[in-house]
């Protein structure tokens, strides 16, 4: 059994990460058996390396390797390249055509974006891995074949399996063992490592002087996301080298290639990105005129009191038609006759207490027919979808439910 540090240098793998390490010591242990294998992990962390190991490790080294991204091929042509197909079983099938599976028979097939397969490829999958059986397109005939089978996906399994998008069944088929890859952003001085590597790389192919970040540089390069992973790093790596006529890279440089550094917040993209901006900024008007009616509200409270404890002072009622005239200044079209209405002193806990109550119910009335409107709006915009319109109020899925319940919408 070759050693970790052998391994990686055999594969070029960069890194002292604990996590890494773990993963690559799995793919060693699990290299000689024929278990099914499945690699998790964002996009761009590289999970293509993990099969190249459990193959070259395996007694199947000497026949083939296969590399299958289930997410670029078309769903309709899928089960033909997998599994072949019969002359005339199809459209275009001029000729009888063998598929991976045939053709990997003794070695192992690697299925990248395994969670992208429609549901009919992951039945004839199940059938693969369960008793080595498959069946060409447009034939009858069952075959048998004998392939390792090693899968990676980016997607979330068990939400898809809750969403009916992926097997159960299937999925534990694949992950008799699972091997987890941290993303780039965990993996702490690995990232300037690499950034070294990618910079020594593209100075030899583009002939020309080693990029370096200066010290401040480095501590920007740490702490960035990296959405796109080890991916992203090296496209970064290869940008500064081509682009840079100063080899030393600072702050100020290294900030205008990474972008949404600020918080790394993700932009919201697509044809549904006007009307969501839209929603959001008619839904932060709405918050302001709700707060803004609670501070009048509770100037409102504080004056009554104010009348229930000093009795009916001119300065108490000058406040008082101030602040009523201040309500109303921005509707003025809406403004009525304002009257001071005489409050009668009174010291009776009994009448204060009314009175603060009355308040306090007209308020939450008022904020519960803000909310009710608020919600139905969310709702009709997305036409009934409450996991969509829970997300656009802020809210999550049970609090949304709940309150439809509450409200009896």
């Amino acid at each position: 059994m070759e050693s970790l540090q052998a391994v990686k240098q055999r594969f070029g793998i960069i890194g002292n990460d604990l996590q890494l390490n773990r993963a690559i010591e799995k793919a060693i242990r699990v290299a000689p058996t024929d278990i099914s294998v499945l690699v998790v992990g964002e996009s761009g962390v590289g999970k293509e390396s993990i099969p190249k190991i459990i193959h070259a490790l395996s007694h199947r080294k000497h026949a083939k390797y296969i590399a299958v991204n289930c997410g670029a091929i078309p769903e309709g042509t899928i089960d033909s390249e997998l599994f072949g197909h019969e002359k005339g079983a199809f459209t275009g099938a001029t000729t009888t055509r063998k598929g991976y599976f045939e053709v990997a028979d003794g070695g192992t097939i690697f299925l990248d974006e395994v969670g992208e397969l429609p549901l009919t490829t992951q039945v004839r999958l199940l059938r693969v891995l369960e008793n080595g059986e498959f069946i060409k397109v447009g034939s009858s005939q069952v075959q048998k074949t004998n392939v390792r089978i090693v899968a990676a996906t980016n997607v979330n399994m068990h939400e898809a399996i809750a969403k009916e998008k992926f097997r159960e069944d299937l999925y534990y088929r694949l992950s008799t063992i699972e091997i987890p890859l941290p993303p780039l952003r965990e993996r702490g001085e690995d990232i300037h490592l690499l950034f070294r590597k990618f910079a020594a790389d593209f100075a030899q192919k583009y002939r020309m002087p080693t990029i370096r970040l200066d010290e401040n540089a480095v501590k920007m390069l740490l702490t960035y996301n990296f959405p796109g992973n080890i991916r992203q790093l090296r496209n970064i790596a290869e940008q500064i080298s081509v682009v840079e006529e100063n080899r030393l890279i600072t702050p100020d440089k290294l900030v205008q290639y990474l972008p949404n550094l600020r918080g790394n917040l993700p932009a919201v993209v697509g044809s549904t990105q006007s009307s969501q901006n839209d929603f959001a900024s008619e839904r932060d008007i709405m918050y302001k005129i709700l707060f803004d009616m609670r501070n009048d509200i509770n100037d409102l409270k504080k004056l009554t009191l104010d009348l229930l404890k000093e009795g009916n002072s001119a300065e108490v009622q000058e406040n008082n038609h101030r602040l009523i005239q201040r309500i109303y200044q921005e509707a003025p079209a809406a403004q009525p006759e304002v009257e001071v209405v005489q409050i009668p002193e009174t010291t009776s806990n009994h009448t204060t207490f009314d009175y603060i109550e009355t308040i306090e119910e007209d308020e939450n009335l008022s904020l519960q027919e803000k909310e009710v409107e608020m919600i139905k709006k969310s709702l009709e915009k997305n036409n009934g979808k409450r996991k969509l319109a829970a997300k656009e109020l802020g809210i999550s899925e049970r609090t949304l439910y709940r309150k439809i319940k509450q409200y009896n919408l």
